[in-house]
């Protein structure tokens, strides 16, 4: 392509809602535009990255046995109603994008599609004989983020990998797991990026197990908890670990001590001489199902830990059918304006023992009148220990579970793991972090769909059960942008050789130069007719500009047609490491095409 019949604008200084090198680069390098919020156009060259990281995916898909279709973006509403999902979808994560059609009828702009391939099982899949079978897209997804941000990292619109395998067992289901888990290392492998592959919390999504792959870079949202021996890596929320080593309590009689002003733990262990390891801390949540209903949760966890919200969501909606009620819709600390539609006096705050009265709250239909009373791990071997005592001012001290308190029936992890905690596989490891962008998700799903939907299939013995699933996603517009935030320099973008949208650029510094024009015109026709995609720059600017560009753009290598002509050569700099090299006209075809050769082999 010759740059002077291109749509390309490059812009000098950073746009102002950029917030991250990636966005910002991609920006002024004239891959991407911003439409509305959330919303951009792939412009030529971004389209390219994209179109090679689908191909990627796309022979790497096909590799592991998965059949390509295309799903519909519009989705009823009765699908997901079907499947439990749409009031979390709608309401609680607020996430989907929804519309009422001219006849009346709900619909959903698809940002998943679980409900949809569930439906082509139900209908199509009836013997066993027809499994394992594994469906794939790529396809624009649509999210309502509350807040869009990092350009395509947290869009309104992009573009995704999502497949769905269909098994008649367990066991089953872990091979087409695994094979996906090869798949999605090849693809990011063959991008030409660092990653890693951690544990994770499934979600709305649901499923008994899930993995995220990671590429690192120090803007990633995601905060990557693993250890040096390489044998646990976990997202933060879905991470576990020893807590570190509790200290023995200098409090050995029960008694009631005034403490003014001590409303946070590093007051209470200022006041007290103590440590936060002596310390149960109550926590006091608003949860609201989607039946309407309140229900007020008092966490006690040790006083140097802090309470991991996704492992606490993930608690309550396993207590949901409790509550008469399938899910979650929202999860918060109760401020003073929520506390007044329950409360029936004002809450000590700071203050709140294990054993705050239900008599803090009023009574009403929409109201649990008692507190859902949860312990961490963390606080029940906590002896003699630092709590409130339910009165502003005043903790208690040398307090135990069984005499002074009651310990609370329900105990659970929900902890946030810390860096600096032990390794729960070997307690020699201590946990590092990492930031990373997600990039891919894979989820064990079970029968959560087959059996909400209907979709069962007939075993060897004639028996009717559901279909075992599984679930696999790409961002495709993510990644593109990932290998840009994990690679590039103060001049722009360094694009792995993959994925960039062209191999090469040959610059022509003086366009008036017969010369200059006729040797890069037939570089140009030689290296693209072997397939070294390759670009012209021919435009009628200052040499300099065109060098800045190229280095904006970040294709791999440059080819500059300028003094070196003179001796039969032409100046070859590589991107990534900006070494420069002069190498004989004649021979540079043959060499680009064998370093072409060897990245793609190694």
């Amino acid at each position: 392509m010759r740059l002077s019949q291109m749509l390309f604008v490059t812009l000098r200084e950073d746009p102002a809602e950029a917030e991250i090198p990636s966005h910002k680069l991609l920006l002024r390098a004239g891959y991407i535009r911003r439409i509305g919020s959330g919303i951009y156009a792939y412009l030529p060259l971004m389209w390219r990255v994209l179109q090679k990281v689908s191909q990627i995916v796309r022979e790497e898909m096909n590799a592991a046995g998965a059949q390509e279709c295309l799903l519909p973006q519009l989705q009823p509403s009765e699908l997901w109603k079907e499947s439990g999902r749409w009031e979390t979808y709608t309401k609680a994560e607020g996430i989907m994008f929804s519309l009422i059609d001219r006849q009346e009828r709900e619909l959903g702009l698809g940002p998943t599609h679980e409900e949809v391939i569930t439906t082509v099982a139900k209908d199509m899949i009836r013997s066993y004989r027809q499994l394992p079978v594994n469906l794939y897209q790529i396809q624009t997804k649509f999210r309502d983020e509350i807040r869009p941000r990092f350009g395509l990292m947290r869009g309104r619109e992009f573009i995704m990998k999502d497949a769905y395998s269909f098994n008649e067992d367990e066991a089953s289901l872990q091979k087409s797991y695994e094979a996906m888990d090869r798949a999605y290392r090849n693809i990011i492998s063959r991008c030409g990026l660092a990653y890693r592959a951690v544990e994770a919390d499934s979600g709305a999504i649901g499923g008994s197990a899930s993995q995220e792959f990671m590429i690192l870079a120090e803007a990633g949202e995601d905060e990557v908890l693993y250890t040096e021996d390489g044998k646990y890596a976990a997202n933060i929320e879905k991470a576990v670990s020893l807590p570190k080593d509790l200290e023995i309590s200098p409090f050995t009689a029960y008694e009631k001590k005034e403490t003014p002003d001590s409303n946070t733990i590093e007051k209470v262990c200022q006041s007290l001489q103590c440590s936060p390891t002596n310390i149960v801390k109550n926590v006091l949540y608003e949860a609201v199902y989607d039946n309407d209903k309140t229900v007020l949760i008092l966490v006690s966890i040790r006083g140097d830990q802090e309470v991991n919200e996704v492992k606490l969501n993930n608690e309550l909606v396993k207590l949901a059918p409790q509550y008469q009620a399938s899910t979650l819709l929202a999860l918060s600390v109760p401020d003073e304006n929520a506390q007044k539609k329950w409360a029936n006096k004002p809450l000590p705050l700071g203050y709140i023992s294990p054993s705050l009265e239900d008599d803090y709250i009023a009574s009403g239909e929409s109201i649990e009148g008692q507190f859902l009373r949860i312990v961490d791990q963390t606080a029940v071997d906590l002896e003699n220990f630092v709590t409130g005592a339910n009165e502003t001012n005043y903790h208690v001290i040398g307090a135990n579970w069984s005499q002074e308190f009651q310990l609370p029936k329900l105990v659970s992890d929900i902890r946030t793991a810390m860096v600096g905690d032990r390794s729960v596989h070997d307690p020699s490891q201590i946990l590092a972090s990492a930031r990373g962008i997600e990039v891919g998700h894979i989820f064990q799903l079970g029968t959560k769909y087959s059996q909400a939907m209907g979709a069962t299939f007939t075993d060897e013995n004639g028996a009717e059960k559901p279909i075992v699933m599984g679930c696999y996603g790409v961002g495709v517009s993510r990644l593109a942008q990932a290998a840009v935030e994990q690679s590039y320099d103060k001049d722009g973008i360094i694009w792995p050789v993959a994925i960039a949208p062209y191999h090469a650029i040959i610059i022509v510094p003086n366009i008036k130069d017969k010369n200059q024009m006729e040797v890069a015109q037939n570089l140009y026709n030689q290296l693209n007719k072997i397939g070294v995609e390759t670009l012209l720059d021919d435009r009628d600017e200052r040499a300099g500009v065109k060098f800045k560009d190229a280095d904006l753009i970040g294709i791999p290598y440059r080819v500059v047609t300028g003094r070196s002509l003179k001796a039969g050569k032409v100046e070859v700099v590589t991107r990534q490491t900006k070494e420069s090299q002069e190498i004989e006209v004649t021979n540079l075809v043959e060499t680009l095409k064998n370093w072409l050769k060897n990245i793609k082999s190694s």
